[in-house]
């Protein structure tokens, strides 16, 4: 979780919306990214979108079987759909969204009788640190 808070205080300091996500395997990152989708002009951007496409290329393969997702915001449900089709064995958060998440918010992804994997998901991880990166980064723009 270190790793995926490194990359969404990057994404801050490039104005972006500070979320940062590693994808491990066995133990080693495979990859880590922070939101980019200003920087790449791509709504699709999300810190975990790009750690997935990441991880895929340096695995050579589309499924993530076997690899652990470690994210700073609970996914949205674009990300919670790409985690289920990757195939991503756990995923961790830390700060839940509301407004946006749809793991443990909202559309409750996982829970849906059409998704067709359903990774384990643990909450909460470093949450207080989390919510306090967004509520900063926020307080800056306002």
């Amino acid at each position: 979780m270190g790793v995926a808070f490194d990359e969404a205080r990057a994404a801050a300091a490039r104005g972006e919306v500070p979320v940062g996500a590693a994808i491990v395997k066995d133990g080693r990152i495979v990859a880590a990214a922070g939101n980019a989708p200003r920087a790449l002009r791509d709504p699709s951007a999300h810190a975990e979108m790009l750690a997935i496409r990441q991880a895929c290329q340096a695995l050579d393969d589309e499924r993530l079987m076997g690899c652990d997702l470690y994210v700073t915001l609970e996914p949205c449900t674009m990300c919670a759909a790409v985690i289920s089709f990757a195939r991503l064995r756990r995923v961790y958060f830390a700060a839940s969204d509301p407004k946006g998440g749809a793991v443990e918010n909202g559309v409750r992804f996982f829970h849906q009788p059409t998704c067709h994997h359903v990774p384990e998901v643990y909450g909460g991880i470093r949450e207080a640190e989390a919510a306090s990166l967004l509520r900063e980064f926020f307080e800056t723009k306002r």
